[in-house]
């Protein structure tokens, strides 16, 4: 949870970059008037800290593993046909606590290279916003398709950056989620195949039989458990997801 809140200063840095930049104040008669953090108005830090956390969720979702992660496991529970086991409070845990393994390298480059140097005054807003977006786009740049991404920075007429650092947010983000989503939807496609075919075999037998009133998934999910436990499911589910990263 600690390398969480990483994000919550960065992001909170970057919008102050962009209010003292556009030489504007925030709020009516509330001026920054400086770069440095102990300069900053606690009431203000306090009125952007509340705002970056209302958008922290979407942040997390957009910006981070945890679309992909959860999509899959969300699929696994599907095909599984277990209604609501596990309950999604258990896969949104395993889900976060992932993330947060997937993502930690990324956390702690952006701490080490721009939240530290920032609070200990070495670096300025602005310097530490783009110290600190760098490490997430590259993680992002490296799990996007081109053609997701091209088609957001062709619909806003976008010049071609040279590097990563130099790609917007703005397109970046739902490149990237769309991306993301892609990848899950593929793996939860592999995933129902074998337990597909399992429904299908115990329908074909019911039918035979003569037995059409017996709801076929009652039969079948017995043995989609088993055979679930025989390969060790959950242990090549995630194995997959992190080699995926």
């Amino acid at each position: 949870m600690r390398k969480l809140t990483i994000l919550v200063p960065l992001l909170l840095v970057g919008f102050l970059s962009i209010a003292y930049s556009a030489e504007a104040s925030l709020l009516p008669g509330i001026d920054i008037g400086s770069s440095d953090p102990d300069k900053v108005s606690n009431t203000l830090r306090i009125i952007l800290l509340i705002t970056v956390l209302s958008i922290a969720p979407a942040i997390l979702i957009l910006m981070t593993s945890f679309t992909r992660i959860i999509v899959v496991l969300g699929f696994v529970r599907n095909a599984l046909g277990t209604q609501q086991m596990p309950p999604n409070q258990v896969l949104i845990g395993i889900s976060l606590f992932m993330t947060f393994f997937i993502m930690g390298p990324t956390f702690t480059e952006m701490n080490k290279g721009a939240l530290q140097p920032f609070l200990a005054g070495e670096m300025t807003q602005q310097e530490a916003y783009d110290a600190g977006s760098t490490p997430l786009k590259e993680f992002m740049a490296k799990h996007t398709r081109e053609k997701d991404l091209v088609l957001f920075m062709n619909y806003a007429k976008m010049e071609k950056p040279k590097e990563v650092k130099d790609i917007p947010l703005t397109a970046l983000v739902p490149a990237f989620a769309i991306s993301e989503l892609k990848s899950a939807f593929q793996m939860g496609f592999i995933i129902f195949i074998p337990f597909l075919v399992i429904d299908m075999i115990v329908s074909s037998i019911l039918m035979s039989m003569g037995m059409m009133m017996l709801p076929p998934v009652m039969i079948s999910l017995p043995f989609k458990i088993l055979l679930f436990i025989l390969v060790d499911g959950w242990h090549l589910i995630f194995q997959s997801l992190l080699m995926s990263f």
